[in-house]
């Protein structure tokens, strides 16, 4: 396998992991989070594309630790008993309708636009309906969390995804549907690296330079396994042409490197399938005799009335155009149910490549995540000689599976086996007829107001007006003749 990491080119920066864990679901995160932040020295970065104060972080917890559970009054407990602690909180300046709207109150934001040690700037560094998206936590330059999951709302779940889970309400006490999320915790150079990505974007959100935070101590958060150690992570990036900014497409030529890369297996999970680059891509290689099986897992459907119709009309697009590609089968699209086969939403954004690549961030399979918006994503790229990295890559990926098909991780693994490697067949051994399970997303035809839908670029454009796509030189290089018409 060709590597899929090039400074430059497929990602920013290529640094070291210390330590890695890949964290599955926002109770485990937010437990993460919390512990971290408590043992912050001196910086607390904090940037994404939406925060709720009202949201408690350990809702099933016991409440014997000594901190505040909500967020904003645990924040304010960080600031008042360390002195010299620093809290930089960055959200997307179109996400404070969304707080608005849903009814958070403005007491902290009004707090915090003020205060000595939270420091709260809304972002509007970004052209017209562009988002910011990436989701990064920082502390001390030596953690960061890097991902798709956002301290809001309606993120909180565990990886058993219990119906009518008591933690998994609203702040205003209403039950919410299970969610399925991902991030990531790093320590070492690479924290640092993904704290520079974070003072670049409080720099052009604000115009103030931030230096590097230097300090002693180590805020791994307890009781979170470490996964991967001494790892080298490439940081991928996209963002928007804005004011001296180039446009950043570092995932998406990540994405299609990976996507050509795959010899066997390649395993995804997104909120949205929604690109068509990314589709013609899986489309040229299930053409092939010899090519990889594709498994993607989405939601059932979008949230949102408009989001539905348009990213919806999209996948049923794209379904058609992978689907006739696949003549020899060897593409699935499921969504999961939990046991009383209420769908789980499916917010995580991921990607394998067999054993040797696991991507995870803030991007997903759509078009803005590719030039429009600024999304953050990490990559794992194992060399053959690495035995060890690429077993656990492996493992990572059947764990996933494991959970939606509400098996153990062994009971897949020997399925793999059973069924010579093949994904798909081992999906289909062990996927049940009811309760928790993976359910094929379905195949229709698009009535003509979501033909409408789907050939707007209103809701997803792939770029700012005027800004083509260009493929890289890398991948024409090293993947042109497997990408022919993705590029």
């Amino acid at each position: 396998m060709q590597s899929v990491l090039k400074e430059g080119e497929t990602c920013w920066r290529i640094a070291t992991a210390e330590r890695m864990s890949i964290i599955v679901d926002a109770a485990d995160f937010f437990r993460a989070a919390k512990s971290a932040m408590t043992k912050a020295k001196r910086s607390i970065f904090l940037i994404g594309w939406d925060f709720d104060t009202r949201i408690r972080l350990d809702p099933e917890g016991d409440g014997t630790d000594d901190w505040p559970d909500q967020l904003g009054s645990f924040l304010n407990a960080l600031a008042r008993r360390k002195e010299e602690i620093d809290i930089r909180i960055l959200k997307w300046d179109v996400g404070l309708l969304n707080s608005i709207t849903r009814g958070e109150t403005p007491f902290y934001m009004l707090q915090w636009v003020f205060d000595k040690r939270i420091h709260l700037k809304l972002d509007g560094a970004h052209p017209a309906m562009s988002a910011h998206h990436m989701k990064l936590l920082v502390i001390d330059d030596q953690v960061a969390f890097c991902g798709g999951i956002d301290m809001t709302v309606g993120r909180w779940d565990t990886r058993a995804h219990a119906e009518k889970a008591p933690g998994r309400r609203s702040p205003m006490g209403f039950a919410q549907d299970p969610w399925h999320d991902a991030t990531t915790c790093l320590s070492g150079p690479a924290a640092a690296a993904l704290g520079d990505v974070a003072r670049r974007r409080w720099m052009l959100a604000t115009e103030e330079e931030l230096n590097p935070t230097t300090c002693d101590g180590d805020p791994w958060p307890d009781g979170l396994d470490v996964g991967f150690r001494d790892v080298n992570i490439g940081i991928a990036r996209t963002a928007p042409e804005y004011r001296d900014r180039r446009q950043i497409v570092e995932i998406e030529t990540a994405k299609l490197a990976i996507i050509a890369a795959a010899k066997k297996t390649l395993y995804v999970e997104s909120q949205y399938f929604a690109s068509r680059r990314v589709a013609q891509a899986m489309a040229e290689r299930l053409r092939e005799e010899d090519g990889p099986e594709i498994v993607l897992i989405n939601p059932q459907t979008c949230e949102g009335y408009l989001e539905a119709k348009a990213m919806d009309s999209a996948r049923i697009r794209l379904m058609k155009l992978v689907q006739d590609a696949d003549r020899f089968g060897r593409f699935r699209l499921y969504y999961p149910v939990n046991d009383a086969e209420t769908p789980i939403y499916v917010h995580a954004k991921m990607m394998f490549a067999d054993d040797r690549v696991i991507k995870i961030g803030s991007a997903n399979l759509n078009n803005r995540s590719m030039g429009y918006d600024t999304e953050c994503d990490v990559v794992i790229a194992a060399q053959e000689s690495q035995t060890v990295l690429r077993e656990k890559i492996i493992a990572t990926r059947d764990d996933l599976l494991a959970e939606h098909l509400g098996r153990s991780a062994r009971e897949v693994q020997d399925a793999m086996t059973a069924n010579g490697g093949s994904i798909i067949a081992a999906i289909e051994a062990l996927n049940p007829s009811s309760g928790r399970r993976l359910v094929p997303v379905p195949m229709r035809d698009l009535t003509p107001d979501e033909e409408l839908f789907a050939e707007s670029d209103l809701a997803d454009p792939e770029r700012p007006a005027g800004k083509r796509y260009r493929a890289s030189r890398f991948l024409k290089r090293h993947f042109g003749h497997k990408l022919k018409k993705a590029l």
